[in-house]
């Protein structure tokens, strides 16, 4: 028994009716624009009173100022000290010359066999001469030896090496000048080594502490 098939009509597409095409999506009065929300900001946001933008930009520029201000003595300052102190490293090892001209007379005067002879006499005499035109040099250029003999010690200028028993000095006194200290301007370039005075110890106090010893 033959059944009978359902034919479907052939549908044309270009007979669509333009209303049967899917709608586009529209936009909902409910949804936000972006744009609107902005402008509503900004129309929400509080107006600053001109009155109040001047003070805010002159207390800018007051602060402005003022950094370039210091700025500029930061830079004085340093432009003044590397002129003033540029050679300090070079100034301290040359005090090495005069080091080892004192260092030269004294092994010479302590030498037995040139104790009193003219050549020995002469050799001080142009070490002298050498020691005074360093020293001169050195004042030239704001270098100066450091005062110390018969001064009261100076932890800024000086350092105590020994104490020397001596009942006429006030004790804290220097005595003894072991290597001189010197100033580059008002910069300490180097300590004086020195030896201070002290009150003269009890004999039994003396052998107490050598005995503990």
């Amino acid at each position: 028994m033959d059944k009978e098939q359902e034919q479907k009509p052939d549908i044309d597409i270009h007979s669509l009716d333009n209303n049967s095409k899917p709608d586009n999506k529209t936009i909902s009065d409910s949804e936000e624009d972006p744009t609107n929300i902005k402008s509503d900001n900004k129309v929400n946001e509080k107006e600053i009173n001109p009155e109040e933008k001047i003070i805010a930009l002159e207390d800018k520029l007051t602060r402005t100022f003022a950094e370039m201000e210091n700025q500029r003595r930061r830079f004085e300052k340093e432009k003044d000290e590397a002129f003033d102190y540029g050679g300090f490293v070079f100034a301290k090892e040359a005090l090495n010359l005069i080091d080892n001209l004192e260092r030269s007379k004294i092994i010479l005067e302590n030498d037995e066999k040139l104790k009193e002879t003219e050549a020995l006499k002469k050799t001080i005499e142009h070490l002298e001469i050498i020691n005074k035109d360093l020293i001169s040099i050195f004042a030239k250029n704001n270098i100066k030896p450091i005062d110390s003999l018969n001064k009261k010690l100076d932890p800024n200028f000086h350092q105590a090496m020994m104490e020397i028993e001596d009942d006429e000095k006030e004790p804290g006194t220097i005595v003894q000048e072991i290597q001189k200290g010197f100033l580059i301007k008002n910069r300490l370039l180097r300590p004086s080594l020195v030896g201070v005075s002290k009150k003269t110890e009890p004999k039994k106090e003396k052998d107490e502490k050598n005995k503990d010893i």
